[in-house]
This record gives structure tokens, sequence and C-alpha cells, in this order.
């Protein structure tokens, strides 16, 4: 298995949003105006746009600051969900819970 990488940072709209894969699971990070990561997410295959919109200025779970996001694909929930773990862990982003 090679390693997964993260997509180059995208603004975060919803044009660039539609654009996201929807066939396998993804970790996402949500960037501010400095490129530091403020949060980290995962989705289920399927729900990677819908995550990401509910952390849009309008959505049910909005990140303030948000202003790039970017993506990795990920084999199952399961190891999408060990990512994001880890990656919380390393990088203690400002919005994520710990």
């Amino acid at each position: 298995m090679g390693t997964k990488r993260f997509s180059p940072p995208r603004k975060f709209d919803k044009t660039n949003i539609s654009k996201v894969p929807m066939g396998k699971p993804i970790v996402y990070e949500l960037l501010n105006k400095n490129a530091e990561n403020i949060y980290t997410g995962s989705a289920k295959r399927l729900r990677s746009r819908e995550r990401l919109q509910d952390h849009t200025s309008g959505g049910p779970d909005p990140i303030p600051g948000a202003s790039n996001f970017r993506v990795k694909q990920m084999g199952s929930i399961k190891e999408a969900q060990r990512e994001e773990k880890r990656i919380i862990e390393k990088e203690k982003p400002k919005h994520n819970k710990t």
C-alpha cells in the first residue's frame, strides 16, 4: 500500500467542496489564512461533501477562520478515523476537542 497524501489546499467554498471525491472515506483538514490546520475530521464514503459543508459559516457545525481545506482519501472509515486521531494528537488543531 502506497503512502496516501493530502490534496493541495483549495479555497473552502461550495464550488471546491462539490469537487471532493465521494467514492472513499476521507480525512480532511481545515486551514486558516496562514495555512495552519485548525480542524481535522473524517467522513464516510458518500458523506465527505456533506461533512465539509457542515463546517461552512452557514452550516450546523461552523469552524471560524477556515479559509482553505485539503483531503486525503483512505481505504476504509476505520483507517480514516485512525489517521484523524493521529493528526489531532500530533498537531492539536485549535477547534478539535481533545
